[in-house]
């Protein structure tokens, strides 16, 4: 037998707890996934990090952003090994992430203290359809919980650009961060500003791109691309403002060396192009179209992470 709880029966339940986002996204045709969760402080996710690392499962890589933990993961099953972690000290993990349709099922396990950050925190967020138990579970004290979470399937999608700015007035990065808080269509997660060559001879004053990412429903995208595309235009103050978008989070290894490329290479219009067709990359006029080599940049350098803020010689 399986109890099956909604986010407000948990709450009811256990009490309200902390975790306000989580949203789980797919990449079918790469089979990866990734999980992305808010929560209200950040040492529960420094200590799950940890012990989701020890426990690995389907778990590829993991990092925290201020209160915001990514997982990348591998779709399917596989099992946890919680290594030197005994009842006493705790543990957790996820050994599953399936699609089911139009939804998807995270498998966790969680021991001892952890076992209420799977059964009781997690379920309780909104962005959950319900939590599936079985039958006797208990949360907390030295017990051994394994529930099923099921969310709505989402994909990612990143939407580039470049080129909204003028030597006298805004700023690019200003603009998507504006966009991201402000879109009311899927759920914002990631924020970069991409420095590129500071030599080239047509720029503002930085010369950078920026990009934004959101968690949306398939069926969502097309309403987004619009959303977009008009904030840009409305929010733009140059003639020369490009958009790009791309779904998926798997960004592929050329498109990904020519943004690092780009801060240190003087490419052509021609170039973006080229690379942006190849890689699925929607190029969208939305003033003019100077902008298109940093707004193909910024698609390939958003999961570069630190380095996407810098140029090779600040690595060295």
């Amino acid at each position: 037998m399986v109890d099956i709880l909604r986010p407000d029966e948990v709450r009811k339940k256990y009490g309200e707890l902390f975790c306000q986002n989580y949203l789980t996204l797919v990449d079918e045709e790469h089979g990866t996934g990734q999980i992305v969760e808010i929560c209200k402080y950040r040492g529960p996710g420094q200590w799950d990090i940890v012990n989701r690392k020890r426990s690995k499962g389907i778990l590829r890589r993991i990092r925290q952003d201020g209160t915001i933990i990514i997982m990348d993961v591998d779709l399917g099953r596989k099992e946890l090994n919680f290594g030197p972690v005994t009842d006493e000290i705790g543990g957790q993990g996820v050994c599953g992430m399936v699609v089911e349709g139009d939804m998807v099922r995270t498998s966790w396990f969680g021991i001892a203290g952890a076992s209420i950050g799977v059964g009781a925190c997690i379920p309780q967020c909104p962005d959950v359809i319900h939590t599936e138990y079985p039958e006797g579970t208990v949360v907390g004290g030295a017990n051994r919980v394994n529930v099923d979470i099921i969310t709505p399937k989402r994909v990612r999608v990143i939407i580039g650009m470049d080129d909204t700015d003028t030597k006298e007035k805004g700023a690019s990065w200003v603009v998507s961060l504006k966009l991201g808080e402000s879109c009311p269509i899927g759920k914002f997660i990631e924020h970069r500003i991409i420095q590129l060559n500071p030599k080239v001879p047509n720029k503002t004053t930085n010369c950078c791109s920026t990009a934004v990412s959101f968690a949306v429903k398939e069926e969502e995208i097309p309403e987004l691309v619009a959303y977009c595309k008009q904030f840009i235009k409305e929010h733009s103050y140059s003639q020369d403002a490009v958009m790009t978008v791309f779904k998926g989070l798997e960004i592929p290894d050329e498109l990904r060396d020519f943004g690092w490329s780009a801060k240190s290479v003087i490419y052509t219009p021609e170039d973006a192009e080229e690379m942006a067709k190849k890689h699925n990359v929607e190029i969208i006029e939305v003033t003019g179209r100077k902008g298109v080599i940093g707004a193909v940049a910024a698609i390939g350098c958003f999961d570069l992470g630190d380095k996407a803020a810098g140029v090779p010689e600040d690595f060295e």
